[in-house]
């Protein structure tokens, strides 16, 4: 089955875009000598993880569903952060991880005693308990986006903490990049290593959590390579983890949509889609940003312009403007690039809006359904 066969709207994964973005990450793995495991918020297309696999075993999980899902179909290193366990769900995140975060001295007080009986039965694998610091050095410009924003609930602060680390502590996480460079990494390094750098020879390892897009253009992947060595050389000791959520699924996958339906009002055309920017690209209206389309040129108000707007009852259910070289019709296919991270893991069926089957395209070629959706999927849902 070839692309242009396949009806809209759908996701689409390309396999080797996909293989390009783990090997670049791979190598960053090993040359600078550090463990590079994937953020299921970010993707948890649980049917391309046998491609996943052959390159990372290893996963961070936050929350029940993200851990069952990591030990069943990508491997048994899991990486635990919640900002909040419950009596209910803890032993589950033990039972399931390699390493937990915890996001306060209070949480790590309160279940303390149940990781150490955990840990003392040797039937039982070791999960080693870290906690989240919060190096307050903000690089995102995004609020909604940036946990290091005053007042921020994620992390300890240097000031919270007492001359020692609390007893059983084995590492420290800290996150504070989304869609990062390695110089926004060396900002947050250079505040964490100031203010928490007196714990580090009491501790195993170093989460420095994700945000990373080391598989973007223009990245400089020399300057991480020499950034992390660097660390490493000043603390040997330390096991270094990195978890991006986006670098694994960067411009990997696109969706394809329909105009069905061109209206225009005190001269603003708008073309509506067969899809939703609420339901399907949902971060478009919360971040929010304009993604590209293949077939759109640069905005030029001399040429064909048009809002785009999804076919839900959302009064904001729409983006734009995008310029075309030609005037668009009913039945042109547009394709809204980059739409493999952070959309299917936030996709949302409001208004019983159908949602785009989801598409495999192999190095071949050729494609093949994934998942297709059907009325099932919204009754059960509801139910």
């Amino acid at each position: 089955m070839k692309i242009e066969q396949i009806p809209t709207p759908f996701y689409i994964v390309y396999e080797d875009r996909l293989r390009r973005n783990l090997e670049l990450i791979n190598s960053v793995k090993k040359e600078a000598g550090v463990n590079i495991i994937m953020a299921f918020k970010a993707n948890a297309l649980w049917r391309t993880f046998p491609i996943i696999r052959e390159y990372c075993q290893a996963a961070t999980a936050s929350s029940l569903n993200e851990l069952q899902l990591g030990n069943e179909e990508l491997g048994n290193e899991i990486h635990s952060y919640c900002p909040a366990y419950t009596p209910e769900s803890i032993s589950k995140y033990i039972a399931g991880s390699t390493h937990i975060t915890f996001n306060s001295v209070s949480q790590w007080q309160r279940f303390s005693e149940t990781i150490n009986n955990h840990n003392n039965n040797p039937a039982n694998r070791h999960v080693s308990p870290g906690l989240r610091v919060n190096p307050r050095c903000s690089v995102i410009e995004t609020d909604i986006y940036n946990p290091a924003l005053p007042g921020s609930r994620f992390g300890v602060t240097a000031e919270q903490l007492d001359e020692h680390l609390p007893e059983g502590i084995e590492g420290l996480h800290f996150h504070a990049l989304c869609e990062s460079t390695s110089y926004d990494l060396e900002k947050v390094l250079e505040a964490f290593e100031t203010q928490f750098g007196q714990y580090l020879p009491s501790v195993k390892w170093v989460n420095m959590g994700g945000g990373h897009l080391m598989t973007k253009a223009g990245y400089d992947i020399q300057h991480l390579i020499s950034l992390l060595k660097a660390f490493k050389v000043r603390y040997p000791w330390l096991d270094v983890i990195l978890e991006p959520g986006s670098a694994f699924t960067w411009r990997t996958g696109d969706l394809i949509t329909s105009v069905v339906d061109i209206v225009e009002n005190q001269g603003v055309k708008t073309a509506i889609i067969d899809a939703s920017f609420a339901c399907h690209m949902p971060d478009c209206l919360e971040m929010p940003y304009k993604p590209a389309i293949t077939e759109s040129i640069d905005v030029n108000l001399s040429k064909p312009t048009y809002r785009l707007g999804g076919n839900s009852c959302l009064s904001g259910d729409f983006v734009g403007d995008w310029s075309f070289n030609n005037e668009l019709k009913i039945g042109d296919r547009l394709t809204l690039e980059d739409m493999n991270h952070y959309t299917t893991v936030k996709t949302n069926m409001f208004n019983g809006i159908q949602h785009p089957a989801i598409v495999l395209c192999r190095q071949n070629g050729e494609c093949e359904y994934l998942r297709q959706y059907t009325y099932d999927d919204y009754k059960s849902r509801m139910s």
